[in-house]
């Protein structure tokens, strides 16, 4: 039990890191209606820019500001792809994901590229958990903050609007496919940003570190939302609430890890929670549906 509280800390962490990429995924899958994987490169391409240029002695704030430019651009050839040359937003995705897994191998020059920790200045680090914690959640503020400004002016409605009735914006004069990148290079330059967090966090960068990142981005939303119920209606409420999934999807996984669940299946785990949460708005509509036909059938009989 000591162990598993004092793991608790770290877990908090990876949550609030996870939590800003999950905002990203907020972005697309709620505000576009679009499912875009463009993710699970672009988290690695923002780390393995950070990571190279943290190498190179840039500062780490040059570093942040670049890789969230590097996952703008990978968002904006997504969105180019599926507005300029008609590929469905998800393949549109897949394409764009396959092309950043060689740019990210060339970018690291190899597999993993390590941050030498003595002599990397970097912004928060899992060797000073305390440390990184209120580096963590000023991210998490102030980007809450600034997502919550930016869908208050007239070009965050529009993007908002794209994704609630395209063909209403349309006739309102709105330039959908203009929104639909924008909505998409903002996203991964979301999504990027917390690659870049986590490289300096764990000291280190893989090609792999974002497989499944989509499944965990879809987790912290549903679970936000679950958690929040009908007092989700604030933008700020809402992004609130997809971090606050992330922290509970990550404090759960811990918790799972130390009961001695076999960690091989965690991704399995994290795959049937998105469908769960998925499928219960479904399954509960089914039910009251079938319960007022069984009323409305009684009361029919009743009346005969």
């Amino acid at each position: 039990m000591t162990q598993l509280l004092n793991a608790l800390p770290g877990a908090l962490a990876q949550g609030l890191i996870w939590g800003v990429m999950a905002i990203g995924v907020y972005i697309t899958y709620k505000v576009l209606d679009i499912a875009d994987l463009t993710v699970d490169g672009s988290i690695c391409t923002g780390a393995a820019v950070c990571t190279m240029l943290l190498l190179g002695g840039q500062s780490p704030w040059l570093a942040l500001l670049c890789a969230v430019l590097a996952g703008v651009l990978a968002g904006a050839v997504t969105g180019l792809l599926h507005v300029g040359l008609g590929i469905p937003p998800i393949l549109a995705g897949i394409l764009t994901q396959m092309v950043l897994w060689s740019v990210n191998l060339k970018l690291l020059g190899k597999a993993n590229q390590a941050l030498p920790a003595r002599t990397t200045p970097v912004l928060l680090s899992q060797m000073d958990v305390g440390g990184a914690l209120p580096v963590l959640l000023g991210f998490c503020v102030v980007l809450v903050a600034l997502l919550v400004l930016f869908f208050g002016t007239e070009l965050g409605c529009a993007l908002r609007a794209t994704g609630c009735n395209p063909v209403m914006s349309r006739a309102q004069g709105v330039n959908t496919g203009l929104m639909k990148v924008v909505g998409l290079a903002l996203s991964n330059g979301v999504v990027s940003l917390s690659g870049a967090l986590l490289c300096q966090y764990q000291g280190y960068t893989d090609v792999n570190m974002g497989r499944g990142a989509v499944v965990i981005g879809l987790a912290a939303v549903v679970i936000g939302q679950a958690v929040l119920g009908r007092r989700g209606g604030r933008m700020a409420v809402q992004l609130g609430g997809v971090i606050l999934g992330a922290v509970i999807y990550y404090i759960v996984y811990q918790v799972i890890i130390f009961a001695g669940f076999d960690t091989d299946l965690l991704k399995m785990f994290s795959a049937v929670v998105v469908a769960v949460f998925l499928g219960a708005p479904h399954v509960k509509a089914q039910l009251k549906a079938h319960s007022r036909s069984k009323k409305g059938d009684s009361g029919h009989a009743e009346n005969e």
